[in-house]
């Protein structure tokens, strides 16, 4: 298999699954800071220009957390979704919520923050999803009330999505208030299998 990502992004999604499969492949950097995420041999990949992208033979799968969840398929065995059919509506259910109420203000912020065009950037846009955001975190930081993954007692999809969130959040402090939160993103990310955490993966690259 082999994944094209960029360091910091929503790549570290898939490098955590992969890690938790402890999948045998290789990482190919893609740099968004050059534009190589707009070359046409990527597009081929992926016509959106985004990363990540795994291909694993014929099979190109573009969105980390399609990624994650198609890697939970092909290897059963590790867990990442569970076999009862209701904690795997839980799974569907948190990741879900994921990517929809938690991860579209913070792309919000940051495109308003850095991505867009000066002209184009809207600090009321900001403020509106920052709100938001904290709106829909305190659901999840009264679901982890007493709990130490999102769903079941082990590691599952909904976590390998949500984790990357949370250290997103902290990233651009909107963490003030969420204790539990604080607590899931350190407890998650000491895993030996975690990839690295955002500051630490731009660094690095």
């Amino acid at each position: 298999m082999k994944l094209y990502g960029f360091a910091g992004t929503r790549s570290q999604r898939a490098l955590w699954g992969l890690k938790e499969v402890d999948a045998d492949f290789e990482f190919i950097s893609v740099n968004l800071l050059e534009g190589e995420h707009k070359r046409p041999d990527y597009l081929r990949l992926n016509p959106a220009g985004k990363v990540p992208v795994l291909v694993d033979g014929d099979r190109v799968i573009p969105e980390s957390a399609a990624i994650v969840l198609y890697l939970a398929d092909k290897y059963p065995e590790k867990g990442l979704l569970p076999d009862d059919l209701d904690e795997r509506a839980q799974v569907y259910r948190w990741t879900m919520f994921a990517v929809t109420e938690l991860e579209q203000p913070l792309w919000r912020i940051t495109r308003h923050s850095f991505i867009y065009p000066p002209d184009q950037r809207s600090p009321a846009d900001i403020e509106l999803a920052r709100s938001d955001f904290k709106t829909m975190a305190s659901i999840l930081e009264k679901h982890l009330d007493g709990r130490e993954f999102i769903v079941g007692n082990r590691l599952t999809v909904a976590d390998c999505v949500t984790a990357y969130l949370i250290d997103w959040a902290g990233e651009v402090q909107l963490l003030d208030g969420f204790p539990r939160l604080r607590d899931y993103l350190e407890r998650l990310y000491a895993r030996p299998e975690a990839p690295q955490r955002i500051a630490d993966a731009r660094k690095a690259a």
